[in-house]
């Protein structure tokens, strides 16, 4: 037999929810066959499976030793350096400046990614105990491509986890990235489409119109200085969809300078010739907190800002964009 008693980073997940967590190779009809049989109870009752965990809260697995070894999966977190800097830190949230180059998540189990390095961080400060904490894992809430550098969001409890996710899905926390342009933008604009994955390829389109299975996305853009040719600007992402900024901007004749996906293959060369450019231009440089109720009431209206990658400095200075 087993007795845990849920913590407050785990609590306010739902009791099966948290079954399948702690018994991460125990099949869901076993767990509820358990459930059903006595065989786990919550607070010395037979539970239902759905009722939400709250903090020192007691389960009792009733498993062999072998059947717990056969269900659990230890949790191995590796030492690593970390190449995030931290942007801000408290008890419930972590936000990080992620350099280019790193996945935001692994595509590979071998792969080495943003998470890893936010566990390996928060184990080392001891924000975050694998051994304790069984049932909730601190992920990023948000997700950047590879190479797009900048802002990344932690929950680092249950709870905040899920008011951050809340929060970036109801729009109370705003989203801003920096970028160059091609060409000359003099006025701000708000763009309206649908958003189109295409199938068996890692790219999308964005259409004037609706058509089957697209989503309908918003992007809206400040242009902060223009030389004629190029233009720096200021991006509010409004939805979030994969792509959209990258293939937005393309849609309307102003691609993203040194995107090898959606943008200008002769523009792109001159910036890799001149600036030894390989992917686009695009940080994710600040997040304002709009709407803050609950755990976050006391980020309302806190706007935090990262600085460009110094690459992207260098070439606002060298085209005369700063």
């Amino acid at each position: 037999m087993r007795k845990i008693i849920i913590s407050s980073i785990e609590a306010n997940q739902r009791l099966d929810k948290f079954l399948m967590k702690y018994l991460k190779k125990c099949p869901k009809s076993f767990i509820y066959r358990a459930i059903r049989t006595k065989k786990i109870k919550y607070n010395s009752k037979k539970p239902q499976g759905h009722e939400i965990l709250k903090p020192d809260d007691v389960i009792n697995i009733f498993f062999t030793e072998e059947q717990f070894e056969e269900f659990e999966v230890q949790k191995e977190i590796k030492k690593m350096a970390i190449s995030f800097k931290t942007v801000y830190e408290d008890d419930n949230i972590l936000i990080v400046d992620k350099p280019m180059g790193l996945l935001t998540q692994k595509d590979t189990p071998q792969g080495h990614s943003l998470a890893d390095e936010v566990l390996s961080y928060l184990k080392e400060n001891e924000s975050y105990d694998p051994e304790i904490s069984k049932g909730f894992t601190p992920a990023p809430c948000n997700r950047l491509d590879r190479n797009t550098a900048g802002i990344v969001l932690v929950g680092k409890n249950l709870t905040a986890t899920q008011e951050l996710s809340e929060m970036l899905k109801t729009k109370q926390i705003s989203k801003y990235y920096m970028s160059i342009v091609l060409g000359m933008m003099t006025s701000p604009v708000v763009l309206k489409g649908y958003h189109l994955k295409q199938e068996n390829k890692n790219e999308v389109t964005i259409s004037s119109h609706y058509v089957e299975g697209a989503k309908p996305v918003e992007t809206r853009i400040l242009p902060l200085k223009t030389n004629g040719r190029y233009t720096l600007v200021e991006v509010q992402l409004v939805t979030g969809k994969t792509h959209q900024i990258r293939a937005h901007l393309s849609q309307i004749g102003h691609p993203i300078i040194g995107d090898p996906k959606y943008g200008d293959p002769l523009e792109n060369k001159y910036f890799k010739n001149k600036y030894d450019l390989k992917y686009q231009i695009l940080c994710a440089y600040k997040i304002k907190f709009e709407l803050c109720k609950g755990p976050f009431a006391y980020l309302q209206n806190r706007v935090f800002t990262v600085p460009a990658p110094h690459s992207y400095s260098k070439i606002c200075r060298g085209e005369s964009l700063l």
